[in-house]
């Protein structure tokens, strides 16, 4: 029972561990706030705050490892959020999220 309990209480580090997220953003005048988020360890999600008195149109594209680019798009209304998410089919070692936005 106490090595069953040391191998629980050591693989917590293991799952606790975060992968990190690059973000390039391309904001063209919008003035959106992108927030990048890790959901699981094969889901993340951008978040988009368009805090401008004008709409914006952006587009995310994620790249996870050796799967192919996905890509995202959203029109955001002044003042208003949007969530882009990812689920990707493997385990995220490493994600990179360009992020690229213009005024309507």
């Amino acid at each position: 029972m106490k090595k069953f309990c040391c191998a629980v209480l050591a693989s917590f580090p293991l799952a606790v561990m975060a992968y990190p997220i690059d973000v390039e953003k391309q904001l063209n005048g919008a003035e959106v706030s992108v927030t990048p988020l890790q959901i699981d360890h094969n889901m993340a999600s951008v978040q988009l705050y368009n805090y401008g008195e004008i709409g914006a149109r952006c587009k995310a594209v994620f790249r996870s490892g050796p799967e192919a680019p996905r890509t995202r798009r959203a029109v955001i209304g002044a003042g208003q959020v949007s969530t882009l998410t990812l689920k990707s089919n493997r385990s995220i070692i490493k994600l990179r999220i360009n992020v690229t936005c213009e005024q309507e």
